[in-house]
């Protein structure tokens, strides 16, 4: 009787739905691969709702995935797509080479087709967020908070000289050392700390050209095996958390979480937790797979393991059928 009970209550369409989940989210944690010199794998960002500094109100963040160097833009408004291939060859290609791969959100300046034609013709490949996704960039994320709150302790009684400061602010962190690789942006890439006062020049050597080469790629083993030890050092802790995801295979149907989805609703707390079911389109990785959605949700296809749980069947309960789309679901693209 108690396993028939279970059974019927666990395949139940209504508890499937409106039950809020208890468990730990499923899908362990998939750090991004670890490059192997500076600048062949990037993170791309944007920050805005800044006040208007020189005619400035938005920040073009880029940051080396290696070294950990960043280089901080600023602009007077958000720019198309063309405008922001033009910035990273004027401003991160010309002085660093063209990188491999290249991070960001699904901001309409990266998910566009000349974004897309532009990645490809330079032969790099453009890797965007998925659907909430909790680990793609979190790093870009981090620094985004390091930025802001530097600024506001900078121009606290002026907010509006933050542009003025911008670059000091680049300057001191890639004087910082990396918590992942214990070593400064100058000392991964160049393989010396340059002095930041005059009167400690005299405790910087100029190396030969052998020895600075020898230096660099020393420096870069070492921070690469101090990344690597990092990512597992976190990727260790963030198990402890999760759970290991179900094996999906395409047509299966799931339940997709709400939590993060625009809707409308008089009272949140009576909404439903799951809407659905969906069959599963394809299985992108052990994290991420695509679903096939109505037209009337307009939001990308890819969620993280830990937005879906499988449909369950049983022998004692009616087979679920997809329930309609709440009307006050907004047919609308949400931002990242």
């Amino acid at each position: 009787m108690v396993p028939d009970v279970s059974a019927f209550t666990t395949t139940c369409t209504v508890c499937a739905q409106n039950k809020t989940p208890t468990q730990a989210p499923s899908g362990l944690l998939q750090p991004l691969p670890v490059p192997h010199r500076p600048w062949s794998h990037i993170s791309l960002d944007f920050i805005t709702g800044l006040p208007s500094s020189d005619g400035n109100t938005v920040i073009l963040k880029v940051v080396d995935r290696f070294s950990k160097a960043a280089h901080f833009l600023p602009l007077a408004k958000l720019p198309s797509a063309k405008e922001t291939a033009q910035l990273m060859v004027q401003h991160v290609f010309r002085i660093h080479g063209l990188p491999v791969d290249m991070v960001s959100d699904r901001v309409p300046q990266f998910s566009s087709q000349l974004w897309k034609a532009f990645c490809n013709l330079i032969g790099l490949s453009a890797s965007l967020s998925s659907r909430f996704h909790p680990q793609i960039n979190g790093q870009s994320e981090r620094a985004n908070q390091d930025l802001e709150t530097t600024l506001r302790c900078l121009v606290s009684t002026n907010p509006t000289t933050w542009s003025r400061q911008l670059f000091w602010v680049e300057y001191a962190q890639d004087s910082l050392p990396s918590s992942a690789t214990g070593l400064t942006q100058w000392s991964t890439q160049k393989g010396n700390q340059p002095p930041l006062f005059p009167e400690q020049e005299q405790e910087v050597s100029v190396p030969s050209a052998q020895m600075f080469v020898h230096r660099c790629q020393c420096t870069w083993r070492r921070a690469m095996a101090a990344i690597l030890k990092t990512n597992s050092r976190y990727r260790r802790q963030a198990d402890h958390r999760q759970t290991p995801a179900p094996r999906y295979r395409i047509g299966q149907r799931v339940w997709l979480s709400t939590r993060d989805l625009p809707l409308r609703v008089e009272c949140h707390k009576q909404s439903p937790c799951f809407i659905g079911p969906f069959p599963i389109s394809r299985v992108l990785s052990s994290t991420a797979v695509r679903l096939v959605l109505p037209r009337t949700l307009c939001i990308h296809p890819t969620f993280h393991m830990s937005k879906i749980k499988p449909v369950s069947h049983c022998s004692l309960s009616s087979v679920p059928r997809p329930t309609p789309l709440p009307v006050s679901l907004m047919a609308i693209r949400p931002t990242q």
